[in-house]
């Protein structure tokens, strides 16, 4: 399954919308300037998902887990390198992102970071598809991504792809890149592909 340019474009548009939302509230939390920098998308076949990744994220990976469901689920992740995951902590917690820490501390600031993330792209979805989703408490992992990726099962008789979202935090001066991944099967993919080609036009 590929994207169409219009459908990058719609997908695009919609989750920039929830990472807009989420550097808001981040800022809030933190007293901080918080910016999201705009998503690429692209559409990944599962198990293709490890190979793909494993270009841009070396070693041990952050990941912040969340399950949801309701008459749709699946799991949506947000993937951070160890550097990188404590480099973002430190600085929303007023550090110089320097540490390369990862105490309970910083991994209670990242927990909520993914929580408010995963939730603002997920609750997009749900109000797109209009349905309700139930999401279960967010859990950081810290693992090779190898095995993180194949602990993540949705769906056994369907075929599965992710959605896989890079992107950028950036406050003080500071850059730090993360993947959204977000795993769902194919026939719940195809209606949220086709709800947000609907909505951009809606909106134009």
């Amino acid at each position: 399954m590929e994207l169409t340019e219009q459908q990058t474009d719609a997908l695009t548009e919609l989750i920039n919308i929830a990472f807009s939302r989420t550097a808001a509230a981040l800022s809030e939390i933190t007293g901080q300037r918080v910016l999201i920098g705009l998503p690429q998308v692209a559409i990944c076949p599962i198990g293709e998902l490890t190979t793909t990744l494993s270009q841009f994220i070396e070693g041990q990976v952050t990941s912040i887990h969340q399950v949801f469901s309701g008459p749709v689920g699946g799991d949506a992740l947000l993937l951070l390198n160890r550097e990188g995951a404590s480099a973002l902590s430190d600085l929303l917690t007023g550090g110089d992102g320097q540490t390369g820490r990862l105490d309970a501390s910083a991994r209670e600031v990242l927990t909520k970071v993914g929580n408010i993330l995963l939730n603002a792209c997920l609750g997009m979805f749900g109000d797109l598809l209009q349905v309700h989703l139930k999401f279960a408490v967010p859990l950081l992992h810290l693992e090779e991504l190898d095995g993180l990726l194949k602990s993540v099962v949705v769906g056994k008789d369907e075929l599965q792809y992710a959605l896989v979202v890079h992107t950028t935090f950036n406050l003080r001066d500071s850059t730090i890149g993360g993947y959204l991944v977000i795993v769902l099967g194919v026939t719940l993919l195809d209606r949220l592909i086709h709800a947000a080609e609907t909505w951009e036009e809606s909106a134009l």
